[in-house]
């Protein structure tokens, strides 16, 4: 019986970007009026995400719209959802943002999420960047002081 059930979660899981709390995402639900469907889209931030990473994963997301808060629950596995889009990323000290709903003004804004990826350029980008006509010059530490020689004792 329980593999059985199991199975039935492993079909309806889906693939799903990482969203976090604090984030600006794009819902994108099925909307279905009488024979027609459509597709709606919710933007707004992610104040809570609850019941961790299983078939019954939720998330809340609140936008405000005519000085008026409007929160909705998705279901992150949900067939109606078609897709989430992660809009920005903000940095958020705390996995649920329920003060937003009374904060106004620069208290309710969140700082940006740098994802700030350090990677040294290859060795043909550096010769790109010397001006042509011109050869790398390479730096030398033959007339600076060592390090150790900078620092005495007293």
């Amino acid at each position: 019986m329980t593999t059985l059930l199991e199975k039935f979660n492993k079909e309806q899981e889906r693939k799903i970007p990482d969203l976090r709390p604090g984030d600006t995402i794009k819902v994108h639900q099925k909307i279905k009026e009488g024979d027609k469907e459509r597709i709606q889209i919710f933007e707004g931030i992610i104040i809570a995400k609850k019941h961790g990473k299983g078939i019954s994963a939720t998330i809340t997301v609140r936008k405000v719209v005519d000085s008026v808060g409007v929160e909705r629950v998705f279901p992150i596995h949900s067939p109606s959802v078609e897709k989430f889009e992660i809009i920005r990323s903000a940095k958020a000290r705390r996995s649920k943002l329920y003060y937003l709903r009374t904060a106004k003004g620069k208290k309710a804004k969140l700082k940006k999420r740098d994802f700030a990826v350090a990677i040294a350029p290859a060795a043909s980008e550096e010769a790109s960047l010397v001006p042509e006509g011109r050869e790398p010059v390479e730096e030398s530490t033959a007339g600076a002081p060592a390090a150790s020689e900078g620092r005495e004792k007293k």
